[in-house]
């Protein structure tokens, strides 16, 4: 599975520590093996899937675009609050 990423998920990675990066990875990983593993999004946000994981006892969603049958694009991730906000910002 051939995984792309977005320079704001770049850039939001940067700022977590080794422990909170593995536990990125770990749903990372499960995206990667299961990309229907989240819930997709209507609307606005039409194609657009969002997986829900725990990030230092923290619930974080992780947002992610099926683009075809072997790769991914990661778009964003963080906490719930102003989350999808932000990812209607991106999406523009």
């Amino acid at each position: 599975m051939r995984i792309l990423v977005t320079p704001s998920f770049v850039k939001a990675t940067k700022k977590l520590h080794r422990p909170q990066k593995a536990e990125l990875d770990d749903a990372v990983r499960a995206v990667g093996a299961d990309p229907e593993i989240g819930e997709a999004k209507v609307g606005d946000l039409a194609g657009v899937r969002v997986y829900k994981f725990r990030l230092s006892n923290q619930l974080c969603l992780l947002a992610y675009r099926i683009l075809d049958t072997d790769s991914l694009k990661l778009l964003i991730f963080g906490p719930h609050e102003n989350f999808y906000r932000d990812l209607k910002r991106l999406d523009d």
